[in-house]
């Protein structure tokens, strides 16, 4: 048999333009994919070094608040008898303090007791006067219970509910 010269020309004519395109199609797909897994690569490592910083810093700790049961007082007469009603919270430095000042509540509320009877209405109706008394109380509690120990760590007083009447 006799092969026809127009079809031995495409056999043999096709088969070296299509081994150099695929030659080239998987030299690409090659070099795409070290450039992906290099750029993968990068990345994961600017990631990783990322994590690292943020490691070393220190989470910050939740606030720890010791609320108290309602105050009402009698205020000092100016020039007619006023009473206070107050809720508070107290901000302390861990769930530790929270813990000794609960203890500690029958000495926290009288302390706070003799210092709210001692106000005038018109000493704590002001701003400034709100003020003054949060800078007091924190200084009342801050005193130790007992002698030769230490102050307890109380960073704020946060009124909740404040009526003088």
């Amino acid at each position: 048999m006799a092969l026809d010269p127009k079809t031995a020309n495409e056999t043999e004519g096709p088969a070296p333009a299509t081994k150099k395109k695929l030659i080239i199609i998987i030299g690409a797909v090659l070099i795409l994919a070290a450039i992906g897994g290099g750029a993968a690569w990068y990345f994961m490592q600017q990631k990783a070094g990322h994590q690292k910083e943020v490691k070393h810093e220190e989470p910050a700790k939740a606030p720890v608040f010791v609320t108290l049961e309602t105050f009402t007082v009698n205020l000092q007469a100016d020039p007619d008898e006023k009473f206070l009603q107050l809720d508070m919270s107290l901000q302390v430095a861990s769930l530790e303090e929270a813990e000794l000042l609960k203890v500690q509540m029958p000495a926290v509320r009288n302390r706070l007791l003799m210092l709210l009877t001692s106000k005038k209405a018109t000493d704590v109706s002001t701003m400034e006067g709100k003020k003054q008394l949060s800078n007091e109380i924190v200084a009342e509690v801050k005193r130790p219970f007992s002698a030769g120990a230490k102050p307890q760590e109380v960073s704020g007083v946060f009124f909740t509910s404040f009526v003088i009447q």
